[in-house]
């Protein structure tokens, strides 16, 4: 896979905080919860929330708290011990039973009637350093979060969780951040099911990449500032020219 941005670490981080809530918001969507974006902000911003639910609270919360985890830990190595630090997080306050604890009980997966094995540590920690051999970093973000979303690791938070692992390599190295819009989540959620069902990730690894990356190109905001100040320049020589009865052509 090619980049679809090519930022420095710190464009990435000034991107990510600055759209932290909407990703907040779309991730909270994502897991069905009843939350809107006015909703997000205010418990974001430590207000209050009418109507909301306590445990959807609860959940915006925790999710604020994973992603200033990651934004202050981006050169962490994703692996076993840091993913289950992220669960922990997005399932704190007794949101989820044994959060940060891989499970030990079998679980169900809505819309399918496939159910994950259960997960074995020593496998989990081989097919990450597996994944973490692909070099470029966003189709190792995204097989890294798909992979943890079909494996289930833990009792709940498995999206929200993988969803962040996968971002703590993109921020890291300037690729832009995983968000999946409101408008691609119904497919996203089928095509997620088809790949728990056949084990096969590329369809919907092509559908992250091609619909779920968001960023900014400095690199075009740049050479747009250079040429309005080419342009300024030009504009202001011209000037000075015509001022002192000279021409451009002569």
């Amino acid at each position: 896979m090619i980049p679809k941005f090519s930022m420095t670490r710190e464009e990435n981080i000034f991107v990510a905080k600055r759209n932290i809530i909407d990703y907040i918001w779309k991730s909270a969507k994502l897991e069905g919860l009843g939350v809107t974006y006015p909703d997000t902000e205010a418990i974001f911003n430590g207000r209050m929330a009418p109507n909301v639910k306590v445990e959807e609270i609860v959940a915006v919360n925790n999710l604020k708290h994973a992603w200033q985890f990651l934004l202050d830990n981006l050169d962490a190595h994703a692996d076993y011990s840091y993913i289950c630090h992220l669960n922990k997080i997005v399932g704190g306050d007794n949101l989820v039973i044994n959060a940060g604890y891989i499970r030990n009980i079998p679980v169900s997966i809505g819309g399918t009637s496939w159910k994950p094995d259960m997960p074995i540590e020593s496998q989990i920690k081989k097919d990450i350093n597996e994944i973490f051999t692909i070099a470029e970093p966003t189709e190792r973000a995204i097989v890294l979060m798909m992979y943890l979303m079909r494996k289930q690791m833990f009792i709940d938070g498995n999206k929200r969780t993988s969803m962040l692992a996968g971002n703590q390599i993109m921020i890291a190295n300037g690729c832009g951040i995983i968000s999946v819009p409101l408008e691609h989540q119904h497919q996203f959620t089928t095509l997620l099911v088809q790949y728990y069902e056949s084990a096969d990730m590329e369809i919907i690894k092509q559908f992250v990449y091609d619909n779920c990356i968001d960023g900014m190109d400095f690199e075009l905001v740049r050479k747009k500032m250079n040429n309005t100040t080419d342009q300024t320049i030009s504009e202001s020589y011209s000037d000075q020219y015509e001022s002192e009865g000279f021409s451009q052509s002569m």
